[in-house]
């Protein structure tokens, strides 16, 4: 196990393109962290930092408290679990398991007992003496876990592990991935683009876009008090309703409709002195009856809940309501917001107001 120190990180390519702008983070020993954002933002560059597969351009990496910026990888003591598993397909599942120990020249019987203590802890002590191509995806990621626990390395990286499974395998895969480090305790640093693995298996997550770091912090944090408007769109699913807000002879107007507005975000627009605003509610805080308005065009009903398409403030939007709701299209659907729950961002700057 290790803690990491990442320190003013900045990668630049030879074509002078920059993927990732001053990353700074504390990884403590044992952390689960996750890297989330969208495709190009620098997550799995960054993480391809910290194995040694990418030059550092500027900046620090400490794993332990020892500068490992030049380090090769080979030395930094780090395994990494690729999207596409990485397996050999002329071997075993034993043999791929057992062979970064085998070129370490390990003792055999070492070998055997760690092979056969992470096929136990995987479920794959059956699959043994199978090829990769007599396993199912979900398997074959397991193996590769396996072949990095066989090495009982400080660090674990995993690079958009479950990208190639199917969604019911995603599903068993990341519980599976939750438990492996409960049971060992290592750190890890997890990319991907799906924030329902990263709100799931994080202990803090790390949330990108186009190179800069958003915000850190842990799920409940991202996702209830979002810095900006990036982080507050990007985390949830369905994302937060944006509507835009301007003050005008001292009223208040929703995308052009005026509105009464509760008294915490009156206050943190009097405190901004500003004019222009974005106004977030996420579709589970929109309650039904009240004095606004849906205009269904959408009804999609889950069993436990049902999502409400429809124009609020004229704006297309979403309610996501519990239980089963039987709305036509076209129906007028009165509700509400839980006022503690609207967001309020400065238009010009993204940044959240309070």
């Amino acid at each position: 196990m290790a803690s990491l120190s990442l320190q003013h990180i900045d990668k630049i390519y030879d074509n002078n393109v920059q993927a990732v702008f001053d990353f700074n983070m504390e990884i403590k020993d044992g952390e689960f962290i996750v890297l989330v954002g969208p495709s190009g933002c620098g997550k799995s560059t960054t993480l391809r930092m910290v194995a040694g597969l990418e030059d550092i351009s500027a900046g620090k990496l400490f794993i332990d408290g020892k500068d490992c910026t030049r380090l090769p990888a080979k030395d930094r003591d780090i395994a990494m679990v690729f999207q596409n598993y990485a397996l050999y397909g002329h071997m075993t599942i034993y043999e791929n398991m057992a062979f970064s120990l085998m070129l370490a020249k390990e003792d055999k019987y070492v070998i055997h007992e760690k092979v056969m203590a992470a096929a136990e802890i995987l479920g794959l002590t059956a699959q043994l003496n199978k090829k990769p191509n007599q396993l199912s995806g979900g398997q074959r990621q397991r193996v590769a876990m396996g072949r990095a626990i066989v090495r009982n390395p400080k660090v674990f990286l995993f690079d958009e592990p479950l990208s190639n499974l199917d969604a019911k395998l995603r599903g068993s895969t990341r519980r599976e991935i939750k438990l492996l480090h409960k049971r060992l305790g290592t750190t890890m640093i997890y990319v991907t683009h799906d924030q329902t693995e990263a709100l799931t298996l994080a202990d803090r997550i790390c949330c990108m876009s186009m190179g800069h770091v958003q915000q850190i912090g842990t799920p409940l944090e991202l996702y209830d008090h979002p810095k900006n408007l990036f982080v507050a769109s990007f985390i949830g699913l369905p994302p937060m309703n944006l509507f835009n807000l301007e003050v005008k002879d001292g009223k208040y107007y929703v995308e052009g409709i005026e509105a009464d507005l509760p008294d915490r975000i009156v206050k943190g627009i009097k405190d901004s002195g500003k004019d222009k605003f974005v106004l977030g509610i996420r579709p589970e805080d929109i309650k039904l009856g009240g004095d606004f308005v849906i205009d269904v065009t959408l009804n999609e009903n889950t069993g436990h809940f049902t999502l409400t398409h429809g124009k609020l403030f004229g704006k297309t939007s979403c309610a996501k309501f519990r239980h089963w709701q039987n709305f036509e299209i076209g129906e007028k659907v009165n509700v509400s917001f839980d006022e503690e729950k609207i967001h309020l961002f400065d238009a010009d700057t993204t940044d959240a107001l309070i």
